[in-house]
């Protein structure tokens, strides 16, 4: 069992469907109960042991910069890195090779609020899997990825954003993972989806199907 203090947090993206909130900031600093969606999210993995972040900002990028610093107020270390072009949440995991080295790191979708409970589950990776896929059922998967599972809740598909008449799943995509570095292999052979993005779904979809157990 591998315990992971390191997380990757994508916060680049505007929120299209927020447009009125976030005209002048990204998505995951938009407030709840108080304070920053990010917030919750660092607080959360912070509490479950987590003390190193990289963030990858984009839009308005110096409001996360702004308001995070360098993570000495919150008692953590937090290190940034630029989405320059924003086309999707695959080639984007690229920016934190770095920074992950040869450690399993977390990693999130900025704007994802959980119970902080939830992160003290996945902080710990069996290490017999390379990667952890946080699911929630009964969504509509239309709206994110279908995760399809076997009996023993493995990882053998994931399709992002499944068109009407497509097969589809009970469990929704979360958007929180544990992954290991071999996740760096599937997101370097990315092509650009039907949707012109580069998905990460694809890459785990990819981990998945290669034999590793996810």
């Amino acid at each position: 069992m591998n315990k992971i203090d390191k997380a990757v947090l994508l916060a680049a993206g505007r929120g299209t469907r927020m447009r009125e909130l976030t005209t002048e900031l990204p998505k995951p600093m938009i407030k709840v109960r108080g304070k920053p969606i990010l917030l919750h999210i660092i607080e959360g993995l912070h509490g479950a042991g987590v003390k190193n972040f990289l963030i990858i900002v984009g839009y308005h990028a110096e409001a996360v910069r702004d308001y995070f610093g360098d993570g000495t107020c919150f008692g953590l270390q937090i290190k940034y890195a630029t989405q320059v072009v924003q086309d999707g949440t695959g080639r984007v995991v690229e920016l934190a090779r770095d920074f992950v080295g040869q450690l399993p790191f977390m990693l999130s979708y900025g704007d994802i609020l959980v119970d902080p409970a939830n992160y003290k589950s996945l902080v710990e990776l069996p290490g017999e899997f390379a990667a952890t896929v946080s699911v929630k059922q009964n969504e509509d998967v239309s709206k994110g990825g279908a995760v399809f599972v076997n009996e023993r809740m493995e990882v053998t598909d994931i399709r992002e954003k499944p068109q009407p008449g497509e097969a589809t799943s009970p469990w929704y995509n979360a958007g929180i993972y544990a992954f290991r570095p071999s996740i760096f292999e599937w997101t370097a052979r990315l092509q650009p989806s039907l949707r012109g993005e580069y998905e990460l779904t694809d890459a785990v979809r990819g981990l998945a199907q290669s034999g590793k157990r996810v």
